[in-house]
C-alpha cells in the first residue's frame, strides 16, 4: 500500500481528540493483489472506505453522548470507523463491520493512534448469511443506502443482527433511498422516527440528510 498517499486528522468532539489516519482523499487507489476486484469493488468504489465523510461526522457526534453503557454496539460499513474509535474511547462494547479489505488495516492503525482497547472487525457482506457477529443493542451506520437494492440487503442484515430488544441509528445524506429503507423496517417490526442534527457547525457546508432512528421493543 506504499503508493497511497494518506493523511493524518485530528478530529474534536467538544475535549475529546480522535485522530485518524485516512486516504488524502477520494482519488487514491491501490488494488494490485487484486482483492477488491474480486469482491466486486471497482476502482471508483474502492477510495470510499478511507475518508472521513459528513454522515460519519454526523452519526459520530450523535454518538458521542449516546447512551451505550450495557450495550452492544455494531457499526455497519464503518468504512475508516470514526464512530467506533469514538465509542471506543467511551469504552463501549463496539464491534466493527465493512465489506472493503482494507477497512480492518486502517482500523488497526487508528486503534493505535488513540492508544485504544482492540476493537473486533469482521469483514463481512450484507448477503453473507453465515456470520460470527451475533446480536446487538444498538446498530448504527452512516451513508449506506447507495443503490435502491440496499433496502432490502442493509434492513436483512440488520434484523439478522438486532437483539429482540434492538435500536438502530443510521444517518443518510438524502440520496434517496431512506424512505423505502423506513418502510421495510416497519414492516420488519421496528418503530421509526427521522430528525436533523441538533447542530452541524463542525461540517465546512450544510447538511441536507436525516438522522434515521429506529427501534424495537
Amino acid at each position: 500500500m506504499s503508493s497511497l498517499r494518506i493523511r493524518y486528522q485530528t478530529i474534536e468532539f467538544d475535549d475529546v481528540d480522535i485522530h485518524v489516519r485516512t486516504l488524502r482523499d477520494n482519488q487514491q487507489y491501490c488494488d494490485d493483489d487484486g482483492i477488491a476486484e474480486k469482491l466486486g469493488i471497482s476502482s471508483a468504489t474502492w477510495p470510499l472506505f478511507g475518508i472521513v465523510w459528513d454522515s460519519g461526522l454526523v452519526l459520530s457526534h450523535f454518538v458521542f453522548d449516546f447512551n451505550v453503557d450495557g450495550k452492544r454496539i455494531l457499526e455497519v460499513g464503518c468504512g475508516i470507523g470514526l464512530a467506533s474509535l469514538l465509542l471506543n474511547y467511551r469504552l463501549a462494547d463496539v464491534t466493527a463491520t465493512d465489506y472493503h479489505p482494507e477497512a480492518e488495516s486502517f482500523l488497526l492503525e487508528n486503534i493505535k493512534l488513540n492508544n485504544g482497547k482492540n476493537i473486533p472487525f469482521i469483514r463481512t457482506g450484507w448477503e453473507d448469511k453465515e456470520s460470527t457477529l451475533g446480536k446487538f443493542d444498538l446498530i448504527i451506520g452512516s451513508d449506506l443506502l447507495y443503490e435502491r437494492s440496499h433496502v432490502k440487503l442493509l434492513s436483512d442484515f440488520i434484523n439478522q443482527h438486532a437483539k429482540t430488544v434492538c435500536e438502530v441509528v443510521i444517518v443518510d445524506p438524502g440520496r434517496g433511498n431512506h424512505a423505502q429503507f423506513s418502510k421495510k423496517m416497519v414492516k420488519l417490526g421496528y418503530s421509526h422516527t427521522q430528525s436533523k442534527p441538533d447542530t452541524a457547525n463542525y461540517l465546512m457546508k450544510p447538511f441536507r440528510g436525516r438522522i434515521l432512528r429506529y427501534k424495537r421493543l
